[in-house]
Formats: C-alpha cells, structure tokens, sequence
C-alpha cells in the first residue's frame, strides 16, 4: 500500500490542493502535514504573523479524500533537548534563497527527515515554485537512504499571473498590483527564449528591468542549472530562471524553467488577456 505526503505550513491554497489531489490519485493513501517550521523563519521574519487557518485547511483537505491529517505542535517537532541537525552542505544551500536567509534550508532539512519518520511516505509532493527547497528535499531524501520519491509539481498562478503564496495575504491593492511585474517578467523572458536568446544576462536583465518599473528592486534574479543551482552563461531548455524580491515588507519569490513550464498570462500586462480583476 503507498502512502503520499504532502508537507504543507497550512493556509492553504489552490497551489497545495494540486499537491493533495496529486497525492491521492497517484497513492492508495494520502497524508498532509500542517506545521509552522520555527526552524525555517530566520530573526525579523514573519513566523509570529504567518497566517493560520488550521480548522479551515482540515475541512478542505477532507474535503479532498485526504486520509489523515498531521498537526505536530511545536514541542512535538523540538521536544526539550533536542539536539541534532541535518544539513546539506556546498553551494546549494548557501547561495540565493541559503544567502538571504541563513539557516533556513537546515530547518527545512530537519522537519522534513522528521515528517519523512512520522509518516513513512513513499512519495512527499512538493510545488517547484520552492526550486531551490525541492533539490534540498531530494538531497536529503536521497542521501539518508528513505526511500521516498519526490514528486515535484508545476507551480499554480492566480488569475493575474501571480504565483500562490500564503504571504500573498499580506499584500494590500497596490502591492499586489505592483507585484504583477514579477509574472510579468517571466512571461517577457519566456518570449525572449521562444524567439532564440539563450545568453542569460539579457534575460536577466529584461526580468530585473520589469521589477524596476514598478519600483520593486529584487533580492536577486539569478539564471541557473536546475539541479545544483550553479550559474550558467549559455541556457537551454531546462535551465531556470529564479527571482525573490520584497513589496513592502512582503518577500516573494517566482521561478521558471525555460522551454518547459508554461510563461505567466498576467491580467492587465501588455499583450495579455484582460479578463477578471483583482
């Protein structure tokens, strides 16, 4: 009998339900985690504000045919003295999402070999919109011999190209208006790769040059190998495109691998389909 685990910190959204109903199709049983990782939140971010909607995510997740839902509190995950780390180590974890937030993917690391112990999954589903945390994940899983398969899935966009996020909440009318240009810089990319660019320093910089005509000035814009998250000169499908950037005092991050996911249709951008409204 298989079982599918799909770890989530709730709130959750249209981008997790395609995980769980991922999992259930593809597995005799399936479990979704609801945890909010202290381990991943560094000092200054949000884990104190960052939503909970915990009776609201059981009710859809039953509502999906989940068959068990796992809550762990906090001193279930860290029980007092609890002492061991998991850490991978090398460029992976130390640049891009690993150089703006330290620690972060350690604490990824760690709850998930302890969700990996609790559930015993066969597969663990996870959205590569996380590019970077879906390698991490498959490197841990890999090289503490679990057993488990690593499902990644297509990130999902709202009806105005922006990719789904918990910390979307947090967005007022004209962040998230502004945050368009994130979508919307993909999408230019996508068309820049189509018509035959494959230097990635102009595709970086017709990403970033979007983000800077909405004010938005990104944490980075990288273009990368989408296994070790090296940097490439020269890309081909398949080499991915990442971006993290701040709207206030909400940080967001977007990604793409070119050639293979779907360019964002952002409401409202040149040359795209104005239907629905924010």
């Amino acid at each position: 009998m298989s079982v599918g685990l799909v770890p989530t910190m709730g709130s959750l959204h249209e981008g997790h339900l395609s995980l769980v109903r991922r999992a259930a199709a593809e597995c005799d049983r399936s479990v979704v985690s609801i945890f909010v990782n202290p381990a991943q939140f560094g000092a200054g971010e949000d884990f104190e504000r960052y939503p909970r909607r915990v009776e609201a995510d059981i009710a859809l997740v039953a509502s999906l045919g989940t068959d068990a839902v796992y809550i762990p509190t906090v001193r279930d995950v860290y029980p007092s003295g609890f002492a061991t780390r998991v850490s991978v180590e090398g460029p992976l974890t130390t640049r891009l999402e690993g150089g703006h937030r330290p620690g972060h993917f350690d604490g990824v690391a760690v709850v998930v070999s302890k969700l990996f112990v609790a559930a015993q999954p066969d597969r663990a589903y996870f959205g590569r919109k996380d590019a970077q945390q879906c390698e991490v994940v498959r490197r841990v899983a890999a090289d503490l011999d679990t057993g488990v398969e690593v499902v990644e899935c297509p990130t999902v966009r709202d009806h105005d190209g922006l990719a789904l996020s918990s910390r979307n909440d947090y967005l007022d009318r004209e962040q998230r208006a502004r945050a368009r240009a994130i979508p919307a810089g993909l999408e230019r990319v996508a068309r820049m790769f189509a018509g035959g660019e494959r230097r990635a320093t102009p595709l970086r910089d017709a990403l970033i040059a979007e983000l800077l005509t909405a004010a938005i000035e990104p944490d980075y814009v990288a273009v990368v190998d989408p296994v070790d998250f090296s940097d490439v000169d020269e890309v081909d499908v398949g080499s991915e495109i990442l971006v993290a950037a701040k709207i206030g005092t909400t940080r967001l991050i977007d990604q793409m691998r070119l050639g293979i996911d779907a360019a964002p249709v952002v409401v409202g951008a040149p040359g795209a389909p104005c239907s629905g409204s924010f």
